[in-house]
């Protein structure tokens, strides 16, 4: 398998410098030259593996020159034998919808399911290789957890994580600043989401600074974030869906990463109809689906902070896609969003894009409403961010059979849950201990220099 920009087709990359890299060296995303694909007929076959077998036949079609079959199904079952249930998801038939609950990893939210492969990984890679790294991550609240749980007390790496202070849920902060690991380094920025996320890149695009710190990246921007996710569309496809039905699915989404992973499923052949974006008030992607029009504007708090984005970074990976894999023209497009603040997709590529998404978007007060009638008439506590999944679902209202991603355990949301259940949910025994132990993270101004210099203080020097 080989990896192409989408800034410069020209230069190809193997599985393991795209792993290490995150972004290429042009600042743009890594992508597959070719897409595999499966035939209807091999999908019948995959119906009855388990989890964790599916997700080693394929993933390693796209890491195959890295790992060899036996010791990746290994790696593959050691991250997910910490899973509170058996198959690593679970899907509740829920009235019209399929619930696919995602949330059953150690910090709680679907992130984990990528996480705690892309864990083992390094470890794998970096012992072949003799090499170290630090990690340097921006997180909306769900993904700096999900790291650090992955990469803590690891031979060879470090992790600073960067997430945007006072704005996060609480549960979400404790998950990170709690964990009393000497390779882990909590940043709170005194800004929002977009901004961090943005720190990260320029840190990436100082090519003097992020080679001396072999820097790497596991924000939704990886590309092994993108094929470990690629695994539950497949496997509850499989669970729900009679022979070649076609199916819809509804996925809370901010950066466009899980969302792209469905993408990628449906490019491999599972007969998806529509990927449904569903958004908060921070609806830059509905805004652009319904016109064109990319402009990101400013960023509003909400009850659902994983989705407080602007910039949704994966959507650079659509854009390529959609025309046809012209790197120039991807190039020259986000050149204009750097100069302008917007630019313009062309009618022939949004009604590309319409063809496999269709969007919708809910404000804080629906979402509340969707927490409240769900409870009541389910008597199932969801989080806020499901929350959105299900309403944008009932709002588009599609004929074919809907699986909604269900990201997050309520618990991590607790105060917005209580308020609209009148019932607090909570966390699994095992993980209340988060709630009363010390916390420890710095506060950084909204300065890259000082940002910086604080990594540079922290890191691990090896090669």
């Amino acid at each position: 398998m080989e990896y192409i920009s989408t800034r410069n087709t020209q230069k190809s990359f193997l599985f393991k410098d795209v792993f290490l890299k995150g972004l290429a060296p042009d600042g743009g995303l890594f992508v597959p030259k070719t897409i595999p694909s499966f035939a209807s007929g091999e999908l019948e076959k995959l119906k009855n593996l388990s989890y964790s077998e599916l997700a080693t036949k394929i993933i390693l079609k796209f890491c195959g020159d890295e790992f060899n079959e036996k010791e990746f199904r290994n790696l593959i079952e050691n991250s997910y034998r910490n899973f509170r249930v058996k198959d690593v998801v679970v899907i509740k038939k829920i009235g019209k919808i399929n619930l696919l609950e995602l949330f059953h990893g150690p910090t709680l939210a679907f992130k984990d399911i990528a996480m705690q492969v892309i864990g083992n990984m390094y470890e794998e890679i970096l012992r072949k290789n003799n090499m170290s790294v630090n990690v340097v991550v921006a997180t909306s609240g769900d993904t700096g957890a999900a790291a650090i749980n992955a990469i803590k007390d690891r031979k060879n790496m470090k992790i600073f994580v960067l997430h945007p202070n006072n704005r996060i849920s609480e549960v979400q902060r404790k998950f990170m600043t709690t964990v009393n690991s000497k390779n882990v380094f909590n940043i709170a920025i005194e800004g929002n989401f977009d901004e961090c996320q943005k720190f990260v890149k320029l840190m990436f695009a100082d090519k003097e600074f992020s080679s001396s710190i072999n820097m790497s990246a596991v924000n939704s921007i990886n590309w092994s974030r993108i094929i470990v996710q690629i695994v539950y569309y497949f496997f509850s496809y499989l669970k729900v869906a009679k022979e070649n039905e076609k199916i819809n699915f509804s996925v809370p989404t901010g950066n466009f990463g899980d969302i792209y992973a469905g993408y990628i499923a449906k490019k491999m052949g599972l007969p998806i109809n529509k990927l449904i974006i569903a958004s908060n008030s921070n609806d830059i992607l509905t805004r652009v689906f319904n016109t064109g029009i990319y402009k990101p504007l400013k960023v509003k708090q909400t009850i659902s902070p994983s989705m407080d984005i602007q910039v949704a970074s994966n959507f650079e990976r659509l854009i390529f896609d959609v025309h046809s894999k012209d790197s120039d023209e991807t190039l020259k497009l986000m050149n204009i969003l750097n100069q302008s603040g917007e630019f313009i997709i062309k009618k022939e590529n949004l009604s590309k894009i319409h063809q496999s998404f269709c969007s919708g978007s809910l404000s804080d007060e629906e979402t509340k409403s969707v927490i409240n009638n769900f409870y009541e008439k389910e008597g199932i506590m969801i989080d806020p961010h499901t929350a959105v999944g299900i309403g944008v679902a009932n709002k588009i209202s599609l004929k074919e059979n809907m699986i909604v991603l269900g990201t997050a355990h309520p618990a991590k949301f607790s105060n917005v849950i209580m308020k609209e259940t009148g019932k607090k949910p909570e966390l699994p025994d095992n993980l209340k201990k988060i709630l009363e132990q010390k916390e420890k993270y710095v506060e950084l101004p909204k300065d890259l220099e000082k940002v910086k210099k604080y990594i540079l203080d922290n890191v691990q020097f090896i090669n």
